[in-house]
């Protein structure tokens, strides 16, 4: 037996344990200098507020939903022919409340919806 091939492969073996303990020892150090830091930077944040600091309702109560039904408005139209609208003349709003606010139905033996199966009107 050549004793110079034992010692060789246990050198190498030497080397891969003390690579692992390098890795290991270079990654805790770097986990610790991350907690650090998040430290650091955690104590320059303002801290969290207060209980009478947070948002409280209005007197009123609770803000809730409206439904409503909408109608389009018209576009306005010049007062001549040859006059043109502005950009600034038309406004924004694309639609307004609906005098009649009832809900619109389906008519009675009607499908309601398209391609809904079934017979439709007869």
């Amino acid at each position: 037996m050549n004793t110079a091939m034992y010692e060789a492969a246990t050198s190498r073996q030497i080397f891969g344990y003390v690579l692992i303990l390098v890795a290991g020892v270079v990654l805790v150090g770097g986990l610790i200098w991350a907690f650090r830091l998040g430290f650091k930077v955690r104590q320059r944040e303002p801290a969290p507020p207060r209980p009478e600091e947070q948002p409280k309702l209005p007197p009123t109560g609770p803000v809730h939903e409206t439904s409503e039904m909408r109608e389009p408005r018209d576009v306005p139209r010049a007062d001549e022919e040859s006059e043109r609208l502005t950009p600034h003349q038309l406004d924004n709003i694309r639609s307004q409340r609906a005098d009649d606010q009832r809900r619109p139905r389906w008519s009675p033996g009607s499908s309601g919806s398209f391609g809904g199966g079934g017979g439709g009107r007869t």
